[in-house]
């Protein structure tokens, strides 16, 4: 299975494209790391592969068939700041269970303790919404990851175990993943190719 854009190109506001005919592939068996300057646009390409943006030029296709909105995405954008995407007024379980009711023993290897079952979003830290927002993504229906800068808030130790899990069940479940990231040295670790995000945009 592919995951591919194809001569993507968005404006925000007409005559200024942030993207300009940008092509990528991820196989879904592989982790694509995509580097880039913060503010370059890596995030509205992110948005645009997991469908948060509908309206640009170019195509979203998996092995060559276009993505059916109207079922469930099988494109998961798992975004830098997760307190974003969190309902404020559900427990973290509800906000959880929306998409998938994972194991415990997956809840375990991504150190989501079961008391913080019981809290609301505002009562975690961010890089403990982090790893909700990240197991959350993983639904069984889920066959690419897009990863946009998911541990730039997590302390050392906590990035190397959050990536190491999921890099783990995306191997094992043959899912894909697009690593978006400034950081260079945490691709070349996750990673099995790097793409440099301004040679693909051609401005």
């Amino acid at each position: 299975m592919k995951l591919e854009c194809r001569n993507i190109s968005f404006a925000y506001k007409k005559n200024s494209p942030i993207l300009n005919d940008i092509s990528i592939s991820v196989p879904s068996d592989k982790v694509i790391g995509l580097i880039g300057d913060s503010g370059s646009g890596k995030s509205t390409l992110c948005k645009i592969l997991s469908g948060y943006l509908p309206k640009y030029d170019g195509n979203i296709l998996i092995d060559n068939k276009p993505i059916d909105s109207k079922n469930y995405n099988p494109v998961q954008l798992i975004f830098q700041h997760p307190e974003k995407t969190m309902n404020p007024k559900w427990k973290m379980k509800n906000i959880l269970e929306e998409s998938w009711v994972p194991s415990k023993e997956l809840r375990d290897r991504f150190g989501i303790s079961d008391d913080w079952l019981k809290r609301w979003p505002n009562e975690l830290s961010g890089g403990e919404l982090q790893r909700f927002s990240i197991l959350r993504s993983l639904n069984p229906k889920t066959k690419f990851i897009i990863a946009d800068e998911i541990s730039t808030m997590l302390d050392a130790v906590t990035q190397v175990q959050i990536w190491e899990v999921l890099l783990n069940y995306a191997k094992k479940n043959n899912i894909g993943i697009l690593a978006v990231s400034h950081d260079k040295s945490l691709l070349k670790v996750v990673s099995d190719e790097i793409l440099y995000f301004n040679e693909l945009n051609k401005k």
